[in-house]
């Protein structure tokens, strides 16, 4: 059952458009946003997304990691939370590794502007939902 609750989250975050991340505020506040679909992912275990080093996010990020995204398919009523940790990277490596053409509309200096960073997820544990039922897992 492990595995194929694997398989489906997988499918889920594969046909995603777009994300939803989670950061908790000074106030202990969730807050979220709806991000485009992660550059990279490793499976379930790891996500690499793009975002402002100057946004709101990062800010939360950098005091407190604890983080949630969310996936969806409207279509088949489906979705797969992931809750785990939220690293800020800066180091020019990752940013080189995750820079695709056409950021320059977000980021005019290319991958060595100061306010591109790269946000790494990394799941602790899953709860999918799908044929009107919920289950937990880890990977």
């Amino acid at each position: 059952m492990h595995e194929s609750l694997i398989k489906t989250g997988l499918a889920i975050v594969n046909k995603a458009s777009n994300a939803i991340i989670a950061s908790i505020d000074e106030a202990s506040f969730p807050n979220l946003k709806a991000m485009l679909k992660p550059r990279e992912h490793d499976g379930l275990r790891t996500f690499y997304f793009t975002t402002n080093t100057s946004s709101r996010r990062v800010k939360h990020y950098l005091k407190n990691r604890k983080a949630s995204i969310y996936f969806y398919d409207s279509r088949l009523f489906q979705g797969i939370m992931l809750k785990g940790e939220m690293e800020v990277l800066q180091d020019q490596p990752t940013k080189d590794w995750i820079w695709r053409d056409g950021d320059e509309v977000y980021y005019s200096k290319g991958a060595t502007d100061e306010d591109y960073c790269v946000l790494k997820f990394t799941t602790s544990s899953c709860r999918i939902y799908g044929n009107f039922k919920s289950d937990d897992f880890e990977v």
